[in-house]
């Protein structure tokens, strides 16, 4: 495999560097390519603006997606930027590497994702989920949480985590063409013992191991949706109530 790991955590003795350490020493022991995109030690800036661009389509007033499309078409993009979107074409699995912050990603990851998911780089010119820019690539979020367990499912205050995922695991990844792979959670990670933390390395290891055989969440396909994304079933089933 060839492995990119974004991994967004400051403190190099978080237990997000441990998982992104025992991450890349399992996947090159077993002779995969990895490459770490460290935002944190890159000084990646989340801030998109005309900084994206070394070309300018519209200097009047700064419209993204067109300013994307016109990069693209003219190797336009800023150099870090474009590295980022070489590291993602070289790949062929993307694993996420994040602490859960507010339900969601820390800002200098979606700030990563909001520059690098690029109009025609990502995605654009209706290539989506199944069909989309990175069909045949895997993903995989690997994430931890700072609750326990119970806290995150149907029963709990904070709900399902596969509700709380939905927007990256969905919204991003498998809209950009993914297959999105079941994420990799350690819940608590300050609140457990040594041994637990231990365990939950040895279980990430075997996990990012078999990252290519993993269970993945099942995405829409596209035959399945009319020229307005909506369900051929859903529709036809509006019809046949309307005659009734």
């Amino acid at each position: 495999m060839r492995v990119l790991i974004v991994h967004a955590h400051h403190e190099p003795q978080s237990f997000n560097a441990a998982m992104t350490r025992e991450a890349t020493a399992a996947l090159i022991a077993a002779g995969s390519e990895v490459i770490v995109s460290d935002l944190y030690a890159m000084n990646f800036d989340p801030v998109s603006d005309r900084r994206n661009f070394v070309t300018i389509k519209n200097a009047a007033r700064l419209r993204q997606q067109d300013e994307e499309a016109h990069a693209a078409e003219h190797n336009g993009f800023a150099s870090l930027l474009q590295a980022e979107m070489d590291k993602l074409a070289w790949c062929d699995t993307l694993i996420l590497q994040f602490p859960l912050w507010w339900f969601g990603m820390p800002a200098i990851l979606k700030g990563w994702v909001d520059r690098v998911f690029a109009v025609g780089r990502a995605y654009g010119n209706r290539r989506w989920f199944d069909v989309g820019v990175f069909a045949g690539k895997r993903a995989m979020c690997s994430v931890t949480v700072g609750g326990l367990e119970q806290v995150y499912t149907d029963q709990g205050i904070n709900g399902p985590m596969g509700s709380i995922l939905f927007p990256i695991n969905h919204g991003i990844l498998g809209f950009t063409g993914f297959a999105v792979v079941e994420p990799f959670i350690v819940y608590g990670p300050t609140r457990i013992s040594d041994d637990e933390r231990v365990s939950h390395l040895r279980r990430y290891r075997d996990r990012v191991v078999g990252l290519n055989v993993a269970p993945i969440i099942a995405g829409p396909k596209t035959l399945d949706y009319d020229e307005h994304l909506v369900l051929k079933t859903s529709r036809r089933s509006a019809s046949d109530h309307d005659l009734t």
